[in-house]
């Protein structure tokens, strides 16, 4: 479980394997890499995986096809910046939302309008998603938990500060750009719940 604040831009410096298979990624980090154990998750780009190797200032996770499929991660070359975020421990301060750090899918930027020292950044997803996706609710974007500004039938716009643009790798982005997205589980619940109860649930 995440909370969806970004400690560290981290950048990739290796990459093994290809589509077809798993992937491994290492990771240049000092402040995610911190106390991580093998075993550990941490979320890159809002995706949960686990450390399955530890050195000086750089860790290692296995990317499984499914993972591939699902994210952005497959995109990824060798020097790319990445954002990462430990997983949450009980007891800390909660500065985002309950973030799983299971991708649903990923969008396409399709607009960045400055506004003042701010950007509102405007996001396709798939289709499917727009349901979950509530003016004012919360989104996780490339792991960052978002609060969605507005949104019409097919897209949502995002609000961030000039502080967020430095500390997330979204503020540096252009049109075009694919990024993952994560709903607010709540959502999914509920429609779970009322499929049930109205005896629509396969």
């Amino acid at each position: 479980m995440f909370t969806g604040i970004v400690e560290e831009v981290g950048r990739v410096i290796q990459i093994v394997g290809d589509q077809e298979r798993d992937n491994i990624l290492t990771i240049a980090s000092r402040v995610a890499r911190e106390g991580a154990r093998l075993g550990d998750s941490i979320a890159i780009n809002g995706t949960c995986l686990t450390v399955t190797d530890l050195a000086t200032d750089q860790f290692r996770v296995g990317l499984s096809p499914e993972t591939l499929r699902r994210t952005n991660l497959g995109q990824l070359q060798v020097g790319d910046p990445v954002n990462l975020e430990r997983s949450l421990t009980f007891g800390g301060r909660m500065g985002g939302h309950y973030v799983q750090g299971h991708v649903d899918g990923i969008g396409v930027i399709v607009g960045v309008v400055p506004e003042g020292d701010a950007k509102r950044i405007r996001i396709q997803p798939p289709s499917q998603l727009m349901p979950y996706i509530v003016e004012k609710g919360y989104i996780a974007v490339d792991g960052v938990s978002l609060t969605v500004a507005d949104l019409d039938e097919t897209t949502f716009t995002i609000a961030m500060i000039a502080y967020t643009q430095q500390a997330v790798i979204m503020g540096q982005q252009t049109e075009d750009a694919i990024v993952n997205l994560e709903v607010d589980i709540i959502a999914k619940y509920v429609e779970r719940l009322t499929q049930a109860y109205r005896g629509e649930a396969s």
